[in-house]
Parts: C-alpha cells; structure tokens; sequence
C-alpha cells in the first residue's frame, strides 16, 4: 500500500487491524507505548450498546438488540513533544483491543515514528480481508443452485 492512491481511508484502520489476530495489534501498540508517551483520556471500555433501526416508513427508531462495545480514547505524545489523540469504538467486548488500536489510530494519524509498522498491519489486514473473501466467493459458487431447469418437465402430476 506504498501508492497514495491506494491507502484505506481512516474509517476502514479499525475493519482491517480487526481482522488481525488481537495479539499481532496489542504487541505492536505495545511497543509503540514503550516508544511514546501514552495516555488515556477517557478509560477504555466495553460493555453493551443498543442497536437502533428507524422504521423508514413512520421514521420511528426501535432498538432491536443489545451489542458488544469496547471503546478507548488516547493521547500519545512523542519524546519531541508532538501530541496526537488516537480513538477507537469497536463492536468487540475486549476494552484491551480498542485501547491497542486507539494507539495505533493515533500514531499513524499523526505519522510519528512507529507509524510504518501501523502501516504494515494495515496491509496485513487488508491481505486476512481479501482472503476471507475470496473463501466466501468460493463457498457461494460452491453452493449455489440453477433453478432453471425446474418446471421443464410436462410431467403431469394429476397421472
């Protein structure tokens, strides 16, 4: 993902780190806690969360089950004194996950030293993505049905 042109968007950091295995995540934020200065300025948690639909013909919303959440907010400081904040809200129920991809959210925000390696995972979950797709694709050609010769037969059921 070295092309500009091909770098995901923030929105899609956390949907690719998650991919990962959470231990490949929390060491590399670890590390980069050992390098910078991390502090939390909410404490991370988890929990449940409502899941809310709007009913689009009244526009009445419903809340139609509860979710896991795990969230974090952080502020990493560099040892030159550049500070950036990192977040991250995931539905995921390890408040240790979201803490690590908060870090790591911040670090490549801002790019400060550490950030090719943020970068790396990034590129490590876009490859676990793509392979989970491509075995979907292959489950649902392996599983598909033609219905279209169903009803050919002049077969008479009445006989």
């Amino acid at each position: 993902m070295t092309n500009a042109t091909e770098f995901p968007s923030r929105d899609q950091w956390l949907r690719l780190w998650s991919a990962l295995p959470a231990a490949s995540v929390k060491a590399l934020a670890s590390d980069l806690a050992g390098q910078h200065q991390v502090q939390d300025l909410a404490l991370p948690q988890s929990g449940l969360g409502l899941l809310p639909i709007t009913d689009s013909a009244l526009g009445d919303t419903y809340f139609i089950g509860e979710i896991p959440l795990a969230q974090a907010h952080v502020r990493v400081t560099t040892t030159l004194g550049q500070s950036v904040e990192g977040a991250a809200i995931l539905v995921d129920d390890r408040a240790g996950v979201a803490r690590a991809m908060a870090i790591l959210d911040g670090v490549l925000a801002a790019r400060i030293p550490g950030c090719e390696a943020a970068t790396e995972l990034l590129d490590q979950g876009a490859a676990a993505l793509a392979e989970q797709s491509r075995q979907r694709r292959s489950l649902l050609v392996a599983t598909r049905v033609d219905f279209s010769l169903l009803g050919t037969n002049e077969e008479d059921d009445d006989e």
